[in-house]
């Protein structure tokens, strides 16, 4: 016998008073196990254009912090590209004629907070 008089059931309350409710939670108690495949798909949706990691989180019942690390996970074993979109390249920059050198020009600028006036002088070309 239990505690409180019942087989196997014990309550953290007081004996003072009474218990007005007692909710049993039933369900899978344990931590969920995904398998790597699920966790790719869904590392795959997150990377997908306009998703949030929050949002597809929510939707498989994972939490954000938990895609994050899959993505790390799956970068680190060359399993996942990186952020940038394959074959991106930078543009070439060709210059012509080199640039001339352009005199300095003098400029004022003021900056005004409530009363008080920052004035100054700014060199640019």
């Amino acid at each position: 016998m239990g505690l409180d008089g019942k087989k196997d059931v014990r309550l953290d309350v007081s004996t003072i008073g009474s218990v007005s409710r007692l909710e049993v939670l039933e369900g899978p108690s344990e931590r969920r196990t995904r398998s790597e495949a699920e966790k790719a798909r869904i590392v795959a949706e997150s990377l997908m254009p306009g998703a949030q990691v929050s949002e597809v989180a929510r939707q498989h019942g994972a939490m954000r912090w938990q895609v994050y690390d899959w993505r790390r996970r799956l970068r680190q074993r060359s399993e996942l590209a990186s952020r940038e979109a394959p074959g991106s390249t930078f543009a070439s920059l060709m210059v012509e004629e080199p640039l001339k050198e352009r005199p300095a020009r003098l400029a004022r600028l003021g900056i005004a907070i409530g009363d008080i006036v920052v004035r100054t002088d700014v060199n640019w070309r």
